[in-house]
């Protein structure tokens, strides 16, 4: 029995995710097939009624990353999309961003689509994220799908049709290498050759950019990392913001010298990437050097990112760049929106991308997509190799900070956690005036503190029962000191647990 209290339990911000499959670790499955029927029938209905159209007027494409559970749950919900009168197309293996394109591309030309993913989370998890034309759905439209779907849905005997087979990641592939050839038009139709680019696809379903994208356009792709599909992740996380998984691309690259290595999350909606010396472009690097990219085009230009980047990189894109920086919330979908949002009011906002490595610009529907960042990075790497130039000139004058640590403060009573985040923002923000530590103006996102030595900023968790709390330092060991100088302020605030800070 699937009650509406267990269906939104599944809900992750603008996301549905949940356990869904038995494994060693004992887990109770969460998102059975019989959840993703009925989460796809609600779908269906819930697009039906928001734009007017009969489900038989409307065409759903679903895909899948490289999980164990893929097949079966895609069954499950192409059953749903057509036993409630909508026609299905089956987009087999894809990532997320393409299934955002095939919405778009005039051979598939879908009203809505449904992706089977959880990103970098465990094999035994699966997920859903669902597009319309305008982009994802948002977090209340989740909430509102959840409910719906504690609905019975009768499933259809003999629904009419089948799902239309559908190619989407040769099309989509397609689209990235006439991106690459028209913005290298003196390059030829070969225009990474002579050059060696490594992927680390992390066996989820990025492995097509290495045979699909840079090998037709001359790539050396040789020593690439774990290219094939398989669900059981059996090398590293799929992840760029695992250690382990950039150490392994880091090693390949500096042992191959390789001018370029990438490494996608499972459903490629994120990148990171590490130079020939082994140097990591992620977090404040990669957005350093993706706005270097889009500068020139975009003078004065507004960037969106999170709320946990350095200072350092606030003046690299101002002093450096001549571009501003606004400082938002955690969370892409955030990000994406408030971009969205001045370009709206007419202020040119070209990027949008968090340190996790989303990132969405403005030039591709502000699709977050981290294959199409790396071809951005492609790009500009085969123009300044030309130049005699290394893609590292881009942000050789990016500042970083000396050290940077994170906590993770429990919320003692989840009944009450937000009133309770709430009030300890205050109580810390009040007590930071009364000793006169300058506070940030504007925060959109909890209390940032002023340092001599760096900052720390402490904010409610977007999902869990707890505080985050990055501090940054410009000196070795400093930003320690600021931790415990915060310590000092959220000493005997009620209901947070301090001993992550105590044990340092």
């Amino acid at each position: 029995m699937l009650e509406e209290k267990d269906l939104l339990k599944l809900q992750n911000g603008s996301d549905i995710r949940g356990v869904a499959m038995e494994s060693e670790t004992g887990e109770a499955v969460t998102l059975p097939p019989a959840a993703v029927y009925r989460i796809a029938g609600a779908f269906v209905r819930f697009l039906s009624a928001r734009d007017g159209k009969l489900p038989r007027e409307l065409t759903i494409a679903v895909g899948t990353d490289s999980r164990l559970t893929a097949a079966s749950l895609k069954e499950e919900a192409l059953a749903a999309v057509l036993s409630s009168g909508a026609k299905g197309l089956d987009c087999g293996m894809a990532s997320t961003p393409a299934m955002f394109m095939a919405l778009q591309f005039d051979e598939t030309k879908a009203d809505a689509s449904i992706m089977l993913t959880a990103s970098h989370l465990p094999s035994n998890r699966n997920g859903m994220k669902f597009f319309t034309p305008t982009g994802g759905l948002e977090k209340a439209d989740i909430t509102k799908l959840l409910k719906m779907a504690a609905e019975e849905m009768p499933r259809a005997e003999n629904p009419e049709g089948a799902a239309r087979p559908c190619a989407l990641i040769s099309r989509y592939t397609r689209f990235l290498r006439d991106r690459i050839k028209d913005a290298l038009p003196e390059f030829g139709t070969r225009p990474f050759k002579g050059m060696k680019i490594l992927v680390d696809a992390g066996n989820g379903a990025g492995g097509f950019f290495a045979s699909e994208v840079l090998e037709p356009l001359g790539a050396d792709i040789s020593g690439s990392l774990y290219l094939e599909p398989d669900g059981h992740f059996p090398n590293h996380v799929p992840n760029p913001e695992n250690t382990a998984a950039m150490e392994e691309i880091q090693k390949a690259v500096t042992e191959a010298r390789a001018d370029l290595g990438l490494i996608f999350d499972t459903d490629v909606d994120r990148m990171g990437a590490v130079l020939p010396n082994g140097t990591i472009v992620s977090r404040n690097e990669l957005i350093a050097m993706m706005a270097a990219i889009l500068a020139p085009e975009h003078p004065g230009g507004v960037i969106v990112t999170d709320s946990v980047t350095s200072d350092e990189l606030t003046a690299f894109l101002e002093d450096e760049l001549h571009l501003k920086h606004h400082r938002f919330k955690r969370g892409y979908k955030n990000v994406i929106n408030e971009s969205i949002r001045l370009r709206k009011e007419g202020i040119d906002s070209p990027l949008a991308i968090e340190t996790s490595g989303h990132g969405a610009m403005a030039e591709n529907y502000f699709l977050d997509d981290g294959a199409y960042l790396a071809v951005k990075l492609l790009i500009a790497t085969a123009k300044l190799r030309r130049e005699g130039k290394a893609l590292s000139s881009l942000i050789e004058k990016l500042g970083r900070p000396a050290d940077s640590l994170e906590y993770r403060l429990r919320i003692t009573d989840t009944e009450n956690a937000q009133a309770l985040g709430a009030a300890a923002l205050a109580q810390y923000e009040a007590r930071a005036r009364q000793e006169e530590i300058p506070v940030a103006e504007p925060s959109y996102e909890g209390v940032r503190l002023i340092f001599p030595e760096g900052w720390a900023l402490l904010r409610m968790s977007l999902h869990d029962s707890e505080m985050p709390l990055n501090v940054e330092g410009r000196h070795a060991g400093s930003a320690e000191r600021i931790a415990l100088r915060t310590a000092e302020l959220l000493e005997g605030v009620s209901g947070l647990d301090l001993s992550p800070l105590r044990a340092r």
